[in-house]
């Protein structure tokens, strides 16, 4: 099969800085590409895929300052935080059986994969806000690529419902490509015996594995440590299922299409089953240090706040607000784990050790705790 080297056409600024270390891309994985960075494909032109999932900012929403997206219509945002793109081709399918749910795309589960949640934003009103899928399709076949869309899709152009799946198909075959999982940190140095953790990171990652229970969840090999890693699933940190943390409501930035008091119940939706009220994916950590805010709705704005809410939710004088959801609630892995200030700020250096493209020599890490 015919591949084709790192495209050099520029759709958008941000194209041109994702890493040309993996030099070639089968076609499908290609136009995926350019449809991510493709900003003509919004209704009105001007909002693509890497707007609110850009390489430079882990594959997330670049804008630090909002906990929610803006859509390409100013005014209107989506009503939770993006997710990273980079590593979600690695959550297996979603499957919800005997009460448990694994893997699946979106913070609540409801797209299969990544070719499947790659057919929601571009209908999205809030987002792409397209008001068909032959709007979409239209100007796919209007860009420079269409040859490109025409020999990987083939002549799909007069069944749109199939234009439109082959879209999507390109999209998840993009963001499975090793362009967006390059598995190229500090940390994976460290376990190919090419780097060493500082003292503060080694200790992180101890906590981490131990008494700052991170690894129930998030976890890294067999879930008791770092043995038998392979680079695969096992190596994003997490355990592909969903919990509810009893986080509060975020109430800095009102849902904008919700009424305020709107309560997200997240997996419970999804399932249409109350037991699963307040429980959203469980996140993998590469790039974590390049994503805030952090957890679905954006509520802890650094990954400091994130250790110290595992670490003090349910210690009065820590000031926390009420659980969004209160039932359904996680209460043996966080709450009082009886951390010092100095052991989240270990968890934390470790974390950072999880951002891709390291290198030793340019990389202050202090800078984006």
């Amino acid at each position: 099969m015919k591949t084709y080297k790192n495209i050099g056409i520029c759709i958008t600024a941000c194209i041109l800085s994702v890493s040309a270390t993996h030099a070639e891309l089968l076609p499908q994985e290609t136009l995926g590409k350019l449809l991510y960075f493709d900003e003509n494909l919004s209704e009105p032109n001007g909002q693509s895929c890497a707007s609110c999932h850009t390489p430079d900012a882990g594959w997330a929403d670049p804008d630090r300052n909002l906990p929610v997206s803006e859509g390409v219509i100013p005014g209107l945002y989506g009503d939770r935080n993006s997710p990273s793109a980079s590593y979600a081709s690695l959550f297996p399918d979603f499957n919800y059986s005997n009460g448990v749910a694994t893997g699946g795309q979106f913070w609540d589960g409801r797209a299969i994969n990544v070719a499947d949640q790659a057919t929601g934003p571009f209908l999205n009103p809030v987002e792409m806000a397209n008001p068909d899928k032959e709007t979409v399709i239209r100007d796919v076949l209007n860009s420079s690529y269409v040859e490109l869309f025409e020999e990987v899709c083939g002549h799909t152009k007069d069944d749109i419902d199939a234009a439109y799946l082959c879209v999507a198909e390109a999209i998840g075959a993009y963001e499975s490509s090793n362009e967006l999982q390059k598995f190229n940190s500090k940390f994976d140095l460290v376990m190919e015996g090419k780097a060493q953790f500082t003292p503060i990171e080694r200790q992180g990652f101890s906590l981490f594995n131990t008494k700052g229970k991170c690894s129930q969840c998030h976890t890294s090999g067999n879930g008791n440590g770092i043995s038998n890693l392979n680079r695969n699933s096992d190596m994003i940190f997490t355990d592909f299922k969903y919990h509810n943390l009893g986080l509060p409501r975020n109430t800095v930035f009102p849902y904008t299409l919700m009424p305020e008091d709107t309560i997200d119940l997240g997996l419970g939706v999804t399932v249409g089953d109350a037991s699963q009220n307040g429980k959203f994916k469980t996140p993998h950590l590469r790039n974590i240090a390049l994503t805030p805010p952090y957890m679905h709705s954006g509520v802890l704005k650094t990954l400091k706040d994130v250790v110290h809410f595992y670490n003090t939710r349910d210690v009065p004088s820590a000031g926390w607000n009420p659980p969004e959801v209160r039932e359904n609630m996680e209460l043996s892995l966080l709450g009082n784990l009886g951390l010092t200030d100095q052991e989240e700020d270990a968890i934390v250096a470790f974390m950072l050790t999880l951002t891709d493209d390291y290198n030793a020599t340019s990389i202050n890490f202090s800078k984006i705790k």
